[in-house]
């Protein structure tokens, strides 16, 4: 067992919303990502998602509302719920969800990730 530094784990990477594992949990990988801009409408049939905020604010867009999550703030995206994360700045967030989840859930495009880095 050891101590995982967040801040050292954000500055070995730049790309932005491409997740990196960075430890498991049971079923679930404990995932970092930057974030900036718009990312896609989608949701995850089976799979719960938090989304943690290391640094920035994240806005969670829901087709009923909106949710600003700030700076040591988290959200959990219930299973089936179509969800937009967008930043308008530069966000650093911690993911913690199942193995078996995709970053873009039941849509297939250019920000689908299919293999997840480790850092």
């Amino acid at each position: 067992m050891r101590s995982v530094n967040l801040a050292e784990k954000f500055r070995q990477f730049d790309e932005h919303w491409r997740p990196k594992i960075v430890g498991e949990l049971n079923d679930a990988y404990v995932k970092l990502v930057k974030v900036r801009g718009e990312f896609v409408w989608h949701r995850h049939e089976l799979e719960d998602e938090l989304f943690l905020v290391v640094k920035g604010r994240l806005l969670l867009k829901f087709r009923d509302h909106e949710v600003w999550v700030e700076e040591g703030e988290f959200v959990i995206v219930p299973r089936g719920v179509e969800h937009l994360p967008v930043a308008p700045d530069e966000t650093h967030v911690v993911l913690l969800e199942p193995k078996s989840t995709l970053n873009t859930g039941n849509v297939r495009n250019e920000r689908t990730v299919s293999e997840l880095d480790r850092i």
